[in-house]
């Protein structure tokens, strides 16, 4: 008998239960993304961010709650990291890509590649086994779509300029270049969480006001951005002794 499957037997009914569960929690994002896929498709923006944004906060609190219950040494059968990148692909990539084909935001003959770009680069990067970094930073830009898009809905871009986004990004997904994770990267954390916090709330904001927030709210959505884009480029200046 495997070594894991007796494991698994000594664990206690309880604690699979629980186990189980988170894996329920992080699959309802799933759930979440063809809830926000079906307002994109009657062209509710909003309410496909809503849904988005949904599927994001499960994503950003899930695995703190499966390391609390030890998931991985309690049910080891199910793979929460390839659960969590299944749930990821839809609503980070599939539904923002399906946005971008859709949405008005440029000629659907930039639109199609620009959708193509988006999911085939996401495909090959969710398979880096490499994506993340020792020091736990995601290595390349981390196909976070989603948020993407989200700023191409609400800051108002020439149809050229989302296609040269979208085209840098693409690359970047390649590239040795470093981009925050907010809840495991040490360097900074309090900032980086206090900073994520508020635009949770901005973009709440923005999303309640139909994508026509106060220029005070774009504003710092902005700012914000740019603290993460930036996060990982800029290195911290080593002192000697």
């Amino acid at each position: 008998m495997p070594a894991s499957t007796k494991l698994t037997e000594m664990v206690r009914p309880g604690r699979q239960t629980l186990a189980f569960a988170v894996h329920l929690f992080t699959a309802s994002g799933a759930v979440c993304g063809l809830l926000a896929l079906i307002a994109a498709v009657e062209g509710n923006w909003s309410r496909m961010f809503a849904w988005l944004g949904a599927a994001l906060f499960i994503d950003g609190i899930d695995g703190t709650i499966a390391r609390r219950v030890r998931v991985v040494e309690v049910l080891p059968r199910w793979s929460g990291e390839t659960l969590d990148l299944v749930v990821d692909y839809l609503t980070y990539v599939l539904v923002p890509a399906f946005a971008v084909a859709t949405g008005g935001l440029m000629p659907y003959w930039m639109a199609m590649p620009a959708s193509a770009a988006i999911l085939l680069t996401s495909a090959l990067y969710f398979a880096d086994v490499d994506m993340k970094t020792e020091d736990k930073y995601f290595q390349g830009f981390p196909a976070v779509w989603n948020l993407v898009v989200f700023y191409f809905f609400l800051v108002p871009l020439n149809p050229w300029a989302i296609l040269g986004i979208i085209a840098a990004l693409s690359v970047a997904t390649f590239l040795p270049i470093k981009f925050v994770h907010p809840f495991r990267v040490v360097r900074l954390r309090a900032l980086t969480l206090g900073l994520l916090a508020a635009w949770g709330l901005l973009a709440l904001l923005a999303v309640l006001e139909d994508l026509e927030p106060g220029t005070w709210v774009i504003g710092g959505l902005c700012a914000i951005a740019l603290y993460f884009l930036l996060f990982g480029l800029i290195r911290p200046r080593k002192t000697t002794i």
